[in-house]
Parts: structure tokens; sequence; C-alpha cells
């Protein structure tokens, strides 16, 4: 990836609006993909007990951002 910005970061961050956690692992970050996937996934899961899903969807929208402002220091 070029950084913030890039062609790159923004289809992760389309990828993300799919599936949390997703654009992640396209960018090739593996630990916070699964991280996001997870807490995603679980809080929607428990959507009934509402702040689950709350705090899902502030990490969605997290995901999201984090892709797209993603900078590789490599």
């Amino acid at each position: 990836m070029s950084g913030q910005g890039s062609g790159g970061n923004v289809i992760a961050a389309i990828c993300n609006v799919f599936f949390p956690g997703l654009g992640q692992l396209v960018q090739g970050r593996l630990l916070p993909a699964i991280i996001f996937a997870i807490i995603c996934v679980g809080g929607y899961a428990l959507w009934w007990l509402i702040i689950p899903a709350i705090i899902a969807g502030a990490f969605h929208l997290f995901a999201i951002i984090d892709a797209a402002t993603y900078k590789n220091n490599n």
C-alpha cells in the first residue's frame, strides 16, 4: 500500500463495509482482521442486548476508518 488515501486503502475500506475485518485481511494484517471480526460478529449476534450491538457498530465503523487511513511503515 502506498499510504493513506491510496486505492488499496479505499478497496480495503469498502471490503470492511460488507464484513468487518475483511479490509484488514486484504491489507495483510491478520491480527486486526481477526479482532475486528470477532468483536463485530459477536456484538451483532447479541443484538437483543442492545449494548453489545452498539459496541459492535462502533467497532465496525472504526474498522472501516482504520482500513482507509492505514499507512504501511515498511
